[in-house]
C-alpha cells in the first residue's frame, strides 16, 4: 500500500481529532442560549466551539479542513511573532497576533459602547492593546463591528494624551490620534478612541482600544483582540483599581462537550489551593509572562536537559512563558530533543513516524508514557495523555502534541507552554505578587 503524503496524512489526523466535537442537532441553541457570563467571570470559548460563529460547519468540510490545519501551521507564524516580542525588534508591531489572530484560539464575549454593542474578541495573554473592527471600515469584511456613531460613552483620544504615545506607530495629521500596523498579511488604519467596556458584570469607562476604519489583507481578527500582557493599554493596567492585575482562566479539552471555559478577573473567586511559580520580568518585553522553568519529566525520569536551555536572559529574550495563542508547546532544541528520546525510548521497538509538525508519531497508543511533568520553581505541573497526546479516533495514529522551536538564531531561544498542555489547568496569574500559579481543574 502507497503511503500517505505526510501534510494528507496530518489532515486525516487532525480532522479525526476534532470532528467528534460537532455538536448533535438541537444541542446548539440550548447550550449557547444559556448566559454563561456573570459577576466578574466570562465565558471562554474555543473557536470552534459548537457556540462560536467562527467554527466551520460539517458541511463544507475542505473548509473544515483548512481551518483545522491553520490550529497547527499557524503556530508557526506565532512563534515567530512571539520571538521577534523577545528580540525586541523595533518594526514589530504591539498588538499581538499578526498571522495567528485571524484564526484565533479562544473568545470571550465583550459588550462595548453605550448602549452595549456585543463582540467576541479574541484573549491573548502576550498582547497589550486592544482594536475591534469600527462600521464604516474599508476592508474589514462581514463581520460584526462596533458602530461608535451609536454609543453615546465613545470618542476620540487626542494627539496630546498620554495614550498616543503607547500605541505604535502613531499619526497626528489632525486633532484626534489614528496608527498604522502591519499584521499579518494585513495593513490596519485605526483611530485611537475610549469608550466603557462591560466584561460580564463589570464596567470599566474610559477604556482606550483602536477603532479600526481601514484595512487590506485576510489575517485581522474577526471581531476583534482584548489583550491581557502586562503593558500601560492592556486590560490589566487600564482596570487597575477593579481588578487589582490578576485573572485566571481555564481552558477546557478539546473534546469536552460543552467546549467552554471561564476567565475569572479579579482577586475573588480565585482558588486558594494552588502552587505557584515566580513571574519573571523582561524589561525589553514586559507584557510577556516568563517563568523559571527549572526540569522536564516524562513518566518518574527527570530527562538530562543542559541548565542553560531553560536560562531566562532578557537581552536575547531567552526563557520560558505561559501564551494563550500558541497550539503546542514549543522547546528549544536539546529540552525537545530530551523528551522526544525518552518517548522513543519508552516506546521500545514500536514504529516511529512524523506528520506535519509532528515528528514522533504511532499507530499504537503511546501507552508507555502516562504522564509528562514541567518542573517549575515552586511546583510542578503534570500532564495527563490528553495534555501531550493527540490521536485519531478513527485511525491508530497518536502523536506526541510537541515540537522543537524553530532552529535559527532568532526563535531558538524561547520555550512556549501553550494552550494544549495548558487546557483542564486554573492558569492564575497574579502579578502585583508577581506570581504564576497552576491547579488541575475540568474546565467545564
Amino acid at each position: 500500500m502507497n503511503q500517505l503524503p505526510p501534510f494528507f496524512s496530518l489532515a486525516i489526523l487532525l480532522l479525526a481529532f476534532f470532528l467528534p466535537l460537532a455538536p448533535v442537532q438541537g444541542q446548539h441553541s440550548d447550550h449557547c442560549n444559556r448566559r454563561a457570563d456573570h459577576g466578574s467571570t466570562l465565558e471562554i470559548l474555543h473557536v470552534y466551539s459548537p457556540c462560536s460563529p467562527f467554527r466551520p460547519t460539517s458541511r463544507s468540510p475542505p473548509s473544515w479542513e483548512e481551518n483545522v490545519l491553520q490550529m497547527q501551521s499557524k503556530d508557526q507564524a506565532r512563534l515567530q511573532y512571539l520571538s521577534s516580542l523577545v528580540a525586541g525588534k523595533s518594526n514589530v508591531p504591539i498588538a499581538s497576533g499578526r498571522q495567528i489572530i485571524q484564526s484565533p484560539s479562544y473568545i470571550v464575549r465583550v459588550k462595548l459602547g453605550t448602549p452595549p454593542q456585543t463582540l467576541l474578541m479574541a484573549v491573548d495573554t502576550s498582547s497589550d492593546a486592544a482594536w475591534v473592527p469600527c462600521s464604516g471600515c474599508v476592508g474589514c469584511g462581514g463581520s460584526a463591528s462596533f458602530a461608535s456613531a451609536k454609543s453615546s460613552s465613545f470618542k476620540s483620544v487626542g494627539c496630546k494624551a498620554t495614550q498616543c504615545t503607547q500605541v505604535p506607530n502613531p499619526i497626528c495629521g489632525g486633532s484626534s490620534c489614528t496608527f498604522n500596523i502591519t499584521y499579518g498579511s494585513s495593513t490596519i488604519a485605526a483611530a485611537v478612541s475610549q469608550d466603557t467596556i462591560t466584561l460580564a458584570a463589570d464596567a470599566v469607562t474610559g477604556y482606550t482600544f483602536g477603532c479600526i476604519q481601514k484595512a487590506t489583507g485576510s489575517s485581522l481578527p474577526p471581531q476583534g483582540l482584548l489583550g491581557l500582557g502586562r503593558g500601560p493599554l492592556s486590560l490589566l493596567s487600564q482596570s487597575q483599581s477593579l481588578y487589582q492585575s490578576t485573572f485566571s482562566y481555564c481552558l477546557p479539552n478539546f473534546r469536552s462537550l460543552n467546549f467552554s471555559g471561564s476567565l475569572r478577573l479579579g482577586p475573588v473567586s480565585q482558588p486558594h489551593t494552588i502552587k505557584f511559580t515566580p513571574l519573571l520580568r523582561n524589561p525589553r518585553r514586559s507584557s510577556l509572562y516568563y517563568v523559571p522553568l527549572v526540569g522536564i519529566r516524562v513518566g518518574r525520569r527527570v530527562v538530562n536537559i543542559p541548565p542553560g536551555a531553560f536560562a531566562f536572559n532578557p537581552t536575547t529574550g531567552a526563557g520560558t512563558i505561559f501564551d494563550s495563542g500558541t497550539m503546542f508547546t514549543r522547546l528549544v532544541v536539546p529540552a525537545y530533543n530530551a523528551v522526544r528520546d525518552e518517548v522513543r525510548r519508552r516506546m521500545g521497538n514500536a514504529t516511529v513516524s512524523s506528520l506535519g509538525g509532528f515528528d514522533t508519531c504511532y499507530s499504537v497508543p503511546i501507552a508507555t508514557v502516562p504522564t509528562i511533568t514541567f518542573m517549575f520553581q515552586g511546583m510542578n505541573m503534570t500532564l495527563p495523555q490528553d495534555n501531550f497526546v493527540i490521536h485519531s479516533t478513527s485511525t491508530s495514529i497518536s502523536c506526541l502534541a510537541m515540537a522543537a522551536a524553530p532552529a535559527d538564531n532568532v526563535n531558538s531561544v524561547l520555550n512556549v507552554i501553550a494552550n494544549m498542555q495548558q487546557q483542564n489547568h486554573r492558569i492564575l496569574f497574579d502579578v502585583p505578587n508577581s506570581r504564576l500559579g497552576v491547579a488541575r481543574e475540568l474546565c467545564t
